[in-house]
């Protein structure tokens, strides 16, 4: 009795852990897409110009990691400039949500919270809303054989008035 008692308690957190396991793989299908490298042109305030980016797992598919690279020309306003990024998306603590910390080598750091939605299939990385400061939206849109990138600020005390800063299209490598 004793031996089917403790197989029933081991089934039974065996069960947790699969259950557990299966929610947490679910966060991360929505931005399954993202795998791979991509290259593409864009527009917005820094002007015209390519880029490209590449989004790989890591630390035993606990982490994505994407690094970004954009070459804008110079203009009879401002020298040419290169803008290169890494984008950390990991689990929140709870295990429940997904969350990014985004570099550049301007010197930003910005903290995301990530929410998906389909048809099409969207992702879109808020900034968390700070007193005096801007808010970011960095929105991925899933297309048959590309994908749409739009970056929007919204000024600080209107954490929710985004207008484009810079949008694109990138298609796979």
């Amino acid at each position: 009795m004793k031996n089917l008692i403790f197989l029933c308690v081991v089934l039974a957190s065996s069960l947790n852990i699969f259950t557990a396991a299966s929610r947490s793989d679910d966060l991360w299908g929505p931005l399954n897409f993202l795998v791979g490298d991509w290259n593409g042109e864009g527009g917005g305030k820094p002007g015209q110009g390519p880029g490209n980016m590449s989004v790989t797992w890591d630390l035993d598919r606990q982490v994505m990691i994407n690094k970004g690279h954009s070459e804008y020309p110079a203009s009879k306003d401002r020298p040419a400039t290169v803008h290169d990024s890494l984008m950390i998306i990991f689990k929140d603590p709870s295990g429940e949500k997904l969350r990014a910390t985004y570099f550049d080598n301007e010197g930003h750091v910005i903290q995301y919270a990530i929410e998906a939605s389909e048809n099409p299939v969207t992702i879109r990385f808020v900034s968390d809303a700070l007193p005096s400061t801007p808010r970011f939206r960095l929105t991925y849109i899933r297309r048959e054989n590309n994908m749409d990138i739009k970056f929007e600020i919204a000024p600080p005390g209107k954490p929710d008035a985004f207008t484009a800063y810079v949008e694109g299209t990138v298609r796979r490598k």
